[in-house]
């Protein structure tokens, strides 16, 4: 899968400057605006959205990527109308959140969805299979060199180098972080002792900040294997390797990654608060499925804006992302939601500006 480029990296601060001259210059009323930060998982989506949205209307959406955790400080002080996180809330974070929402409760709306990549830089080696137990093995830097045993029983036929493995991880806080961790602790619980959290908790290797800085350094390092999104391996070219989840290798397709998008489950079933069950995703091993997702959020108030005008604003942008905004998705490294998926997402958009009731945790 190749990248398409033609305007998809342009900075959303741009656009949306771009877009408010437009309208204020009399191109047909007056614009109306989001702000958003956090997540870099799905900056590239981000941008997506706020093309589609100048396209087809008045509404500039200004999003930056600043990481899951800067986001949710940004949100819960009321400096943005919404946080972008690969991870939801937790713990006090929730009361935070509550209370800057006027009472009302934060809700999670994930609006798009992406496959981890595990993204590697080895000489000569076109084709990689990993499982679980090597990935946190190698991760908490228990193996060290590409011709291991453990790797190589796993590549029969391939010529593994004896380089040295360099595992790359994010410096920053990190709700991709947070959840490859999930991963390894679901899926090898034996081989990765730690505790998921934004912060990586293995032992040794390198870090880097932000996805763009990940996919960078992996490029430029020999040896080098990391988590990233699928977009920034692909637009890096650099080698995603297939995983064994349980039931033979699978590779990262859009075809496996939808597999996995379909099984989906939420928390909370009939909740307008759309908390994945990460746990359950994370765990599974069936065929022909890759299921290490991320389903960023757009962590928004389910009512209490200041401004009413601020909740009708992003429900109708969101109502456009959920449509217009799947469309092209593929091209830069995510999956189109699901047609059921997406008519649960349009009950909660649909509510949003009404009083709220219970949080999921």
């Amino acid at each position: 899968m190749k990248i398409n480029r033609n305007g998809a990296m342009a900075a959303v601060s741009t656009i949306a400057a771009v877009a408010l001259v437009s309208a204020c210059s009399g191109g047909g009323g007056e614009s109306q605006s989001i702000s958003g930060e956090g997540s870099t998982a799905q900056q590239k989506a981000m941008e997506h959205f706020s093309q589609v949205l100048t396209d087809n209307g008045d509404i500039v959406l200004d999003y930056t990527g600043s990481g899951s955790g800067d986001g949710i400080k940004k949100f819960i002080a009321g400096d943005v109308d919404f946080a972008g996180s690969d991870s939801a809330l937790k713990g006090e974070e929730i009361a935070q959140a509550k209370e800057r929402c006027s009472g009302n409760d934060a809700w999670h709306l994930p609006l798009v969805a992406g496959p981890v990549a595990v993204a590697y830089n080895v000489e000569g080696v076109d084709k990689l299979n990993l499982n679980p137990t090597v990935l946190a093995g190698i991760f908490d830097s228990k193996i060290k060199t590409w011709n291991d045993p453990a790797i190589a029983a796993l590549n029969p036929g391939v010529n593994l180098p004896s380089t040295a493995i360099v595992p790359v991880h994010r410096s920053d806080s990190s709700g991709t972080t947070d959840n490859f961790q999930r991963f390894l602790q679901a899926s090898a619980p034996q081989a990765w002792p730690y505790e998921h959290s934004k912060e990586f908790k293995g032992q040794g290797g390198s870090g880097a900040a932000k996805s763009t800085g990940v996919g960078d350094t992996v490029k430029k390092t020999p040896g080098a294997i990391s988590y990233v999104e699928w977009g920034f391996a692909t637009e890096n070219d650099l080698g995603v390797a297939g995983i064994d989840f349980g039931a033979g290798p699978v590779q990262l397709t859009n075809e496996t990654a939808g597999k996995a998008l379909d099984a989906v489950k939420f928390k909370t079933p009939g909740s307008k608060d759309l908390v994945v069950d990460t746990d359950a995703l994370y765990a599974s091993k069936e065929a022909g499925s890759y299921p290490l997702l991320l389903t960023p959020y757009s962590i928004v108030c389910s009512a209490g804006y200041a401004d009413q005008a601020t909740s009708d604003t992003i429900k109708s942008a969101f109502t456009e992302i959920l449509n217009k905004g799947q469309d092209g998705l593929s091209e830069i490294g995510y999956v189109a939601l699901p047609q059921a998926f997406k008519t649960t997402l349009q009950g909660s958009i649909d509510s949003l500006g009404q009083a709220s009731g219970g949080q999921n945790s």
